[in-house]
């Protein structure tokens, strides 16, 4: 029996850990923290529309449903040609056929970001969310903002979705207390026109949605610097806020910079299309890199998501089996890249999608939040073995 490292407790290294298993493959799982976090439905935690607990799912649960290995550890050194790996604790591993990287993606860093909290960031930022916007319902008014930021070396690793839906739902939150007309809302991003990767139709129903929501707008200016009061603009403008959520561009992991792994400009790591590690001579290694960690390549829109993460992961364990298997029926990633996303706006959604061919966003009214939640509840127990999969996820 051949032993893979997988290294991340996130959307790509579960997937990968139990796509794996599953194939007969002893596998042990690194992660830097002892629960799998649900990116999508945090956006529920600061708006007291979910606890944290609800958006978290215990790794020794996992472990238990899957029969993988599980350290708790964080990543300290990468070397993949001498096939090698050092943890934080000082613990070196080295006993293994396979490495998937799957760690994610480090955020780039503005100045003044400290001043801010993310969506996207640590777990706890969440909470930390939560807490400033409770403060400010106690103090009765307020200037909120919330956007994201672009990585001009990787327009992959720009995730402003979540940034949204918060929007939406503190827009919401705020409606359901009567306190909605005491508060300054505004959305900034340095694109003249963010969100325009989902596409043309999307773009107008977002400008719609911001109008009809009393939502202000602050785009086409790049960021220079957050202050504890707001953010500061290229052209010495600044948009004033009581607290400011801001969601930086994904970096390249700074593992992975450190490393001697190839990788792009913004320091993912380069792969081809079914996610391998190639050495200097264009031949597979034993490495595979998916999700966030990896450079993403195909169209301009192309875009880091959850759902694109798993098609990866589902494809390295397949791709594994068949190279040792005497197979070359290998699967890429970049046929199915899309844009898919259920927009949470508290009180309903939007049905979001955009692939080579077609791009399209439509409301859902009341139905698609509670499709959403829906989502969750099926991420959580589907991973955990507690219902089936659904065919081809």
């Amino acid at each position: 029996m051949k032993n893979v490292l997988v290294l991340g407790g996130g959307f790509a290294g579960i997937d990968a850990a139990v796509h794996l298993k599953k194939l007969g493959y002893y596998v042990t799982l690194v992660s830097d923290r002892d629960y799998f976090y649900v990116y999508p439905t945090s956006i529920w935690v600061p708006t007291h529309d979910a606890k944290f607990a609800d958006v978290c799912v215990d790794l020794s649960k996992l472990q238990k449903a899957h029969g993988f290995e599980l350290i708790i550890d964080g990543v300290k050194e990468i070397s993949y040609k001498q096939n090698e790996i050092t943890l934080e604790s000082g613990k070196v591993l080295n006993n293994y056929d396979y490495l998937i990287l799957a760690m994610g993606a480090s955020k780039m860093q503005p100045k003044g970001v400290e001043n801010t909290l993310s969506i996207c960031g640590a777990p706890e930022q969440s909470l930390q969310i939560r807490d400033k916007l409770d403060a400010l319902i106690a103090k009765g008014s307020g200037k909120i903002a919330m956007g994201f930021g672009g990585n001009p070396k990787d327009t992959s690793a720009v995730r402003g979705g979540p940034g949204f839906e918060l929007m939406f739902n503190v827009h919401n939150m705020l409606k359901r207390k009567g306190i909605r007309e005491n508060f300054e809302l505004t959305f900034f991003a340095p694109m003249e026109e963010p969100g325009k990767r989902m596409g043309p139709q999307a773009l107008q129903m977002m400008d719609k949605f911001f109008t009809r929501l009393n939502i202000k707008k602050h785009f086409g200016q790049k960021i220079t610097h957050f202050e504890t009061d707001g953010i500061v603009f290229e052209d010495e403008s600044k948009l004033e806020a009581d607290f400011t959520m801001f969601i930086p561009a994904g970096d390249g992991h700074s593992v992975v910079k450190n490393s001697d792994l190839p990788q792009n400009e913004a320091g993912f790591v380069k792969t081809d299309d079914y996610s391998c590690v190639l050495d200097e001579n264009a031949n597979m290694t034993n490495v595979y890199a998916i999700g966030d960690v990896a450079a993403l390549e195909g169209y301009d829109w192309r875009a880091k998501q959850g759902h694109i993460a798993e098609v990866m992961a589902k494809n390295a364990a397949h791709n594994i089996y068949q190279r040792d298997n005497g197979g070359f029926d290998f699967e890429g990633y970049h046929k199915h890249l899309n844009i898919l996303c259920v927009m949470d706006s508290g009180d309903g959604a939007a049905f979001v999608y955009r692939d080579e061919k077609r791009a399209f966003m439509f409301p859902l009214p009341i139905i698609g939040h509670w499709l959403k939640k829906g989502w969750g509840f099926y991420c959580k127990n589907s991973k955990l073995g507690n219902i089936p999969r659904i065919p081809g996820m």
